[in-house]
This record gives structure tokens, sequence and C-alpha cells, in this order.
């Protein structure tokens, strides 16, 4: 599996020299898996991943992509209006997802907000709905999810091929009373977790509590409980700058788990 950070900000896009260095796009991932492509999220970095699918057979309209969506607040759903291999006939797309996946979507490219309404796009569109716990494969990638705890619900989830595997477990805000044992099961020896570290712990500490995100020292007990072998935390805060996050977040999370790194846009990892 071959991952490529698209997006990795929470909340909305921030350019600008501050976050020149980890990015400023909201969320959005590629996976390549077995000759197939994978889209995980549809965040401002979609833009991005399209116009670099362009030069393949998306811009014959001979693609074809599966999307898997974690939930819908609109930094995870942005970029689908822009998403340029949309707009060329014969380019197919599978979406998995929570309930109303194609509503939401709908809804956001109805015309008051957006010129070409979804319906009116040439590419094709499947909508298959995915309940917490459920596994289902796609080829040789099987993908497992997990409710995840955040405003309006939605998905985590677990991709594997073969003995390979990583979560994504964003927008997820931990409990103060202990894992729970269906998050801990999904990350169970992942080769890589990576985790919405959002805040720091003062900062959540501070009146960020039940606003849906983490911290990264949470993202550190998990990995370390779950036998997780790289932790990338994700989901940056808009106020945070490229400084702020190797200050705070990647220099004291280093001290307890030297596997930490902090997700960049651009960033390609192998698992």
């Amino acid at each position: 599996m071959i991952i490529k950070y698209y997006g990795v900000r929470g909340s909305l896009p921030t350019p600008g020299k501050e976050t020149i260095k980890y990015g400023g796009n909201t969320t959005c991932l590629s996976i390549r898996a077995g000759g197939r492509q994978y889209i995980v999220d549809g965040g401002s970095g979609l833009r991005l991943l399209g116009n670099d699918l362009m030069p393949q057979a998306f811009g014959k309209g001979k693609g074809e992509a599966v999307f898997f969506w974690t939930h819908y607040h609109w930094d995870h759903l942005q970029g689908f209006p822009f998403f340029i291999p949309n707009f060329i006939p014969g380019n197919q797309f599978t979406h998995y997802g929570p309930p109303r996946l194609a509503e939401i979507l709908k809804r956001q490219q109805e015309f008051i907000t957006f010129p070409v309404e979804f319906d009116k796009m040439p590419s094709q569109h499947t909508f298959k709905e995915v309940k917490p716990g459920q596994s289902l494969s796609v080829d040789d990638l099987v993908v497992t999810s997990c409710a995840m705890s955040h405003p309006g619900g939605g998905n985590m989830y677990r991709f594997a091929q073969g003995a390979r595997s990583f979560v994504l477990a964003t927008d997820f805000e931990h409990s103060e009373d202990g894992w729970n044992q269906d998050v801990l099961k999904l990350c169970q020896g992942a080769n890589l977790l990576i985790f919405d570290a959002q805040y720091t712990p003062e900062e959540y500490a501070q009146g960020r509590k039940t606003w849906g995100h983490s911290t990264w020292a949470k993202g550190i007990e998990l990995a370390q409980t779950a036998g997780v072998r790289q932790l990338h935390f994700f989901h940056h805060d808009q106020m945070h700058s490229d400084r702020f996050l190797e200050r705070k977040i990647l220099a004291p999370a280093r001290k307890l788990f030297p596997r930490a790194e902090l997700a960049r846009e651009g960033w390609e990892v192998t698992i």
C-alpha cells in the first residue's frame, strides 16, 4: 500500500507561510493498493489529487476509484466539487461511507451554493453504506470500520492488505474512562496509526472537551496500548503554525514515542 497525504489540516484551509511545511489543505488521502486507486475523504486536498490523476486514465474518461468517507463535516467534503475527474465523462467512482452519503454530497452542490449540480456531472457514481464494525473487501484490500466519537458521528477505518495495515482515526475524541474495546481492536498491531492530534493536552483541558478531537498524548497512549509500530499526528489545528506543531506536539511526543511524526501534505508513505 502506498499512502499519500493531500490534506492534513482540520476545520478549514490555512494557506500561508506559517503552514507551508506541513500544509494547509483539509483532509484527503490517496491509497494505491493492488493497482487500484482509493481516496479517503474529500477536503480541499482532493483538488490537488484530482490534478495529479488527470494525466492518467482519469483524463481520458477511463478512470476508476473508490472513495471512503469518514463523516460529513465540511472540511472533509469541500474539495469534492473541485475534483476535476468528476467532470470527465466515463470516469467511475464507488463511494463507501455512513448513511445519507449521496444526499449529503448532492446537497453540497445545490445550485444555490455551486454552479454545477451533482447529478449534472458526467461521471458515474455508486453509493454503499458502511456500518460501524463492518468489514468489506475491494479486490485484496480489506477495510474495517469503527464508530468515531465526534459530533454527528461517522466511521474510523482500518485498511489491510495481507499482513500490512494502517488505521485512520481522524476527528476522534478519546474517552476519559479508558479506551473503547472496538477502537483498540481496530488499531491492534497496525503498522501505522494516523491519529487526530488537533490539540495539545493543555488546549484540550481549556474548553475544548466535547469538540470531537484528541491530543498527541492520547495518540501515544493508544499506539502503545494497541502495539502500533508508527504514529502520524493528523488533522492539524488551523491556528497551529509549522513551528508550533514541531515545538508543542512533535518534540514532546518523540520523548515518549520515537516513531512519531507529523503528517505533511505531499508526503508519500509505503506500508
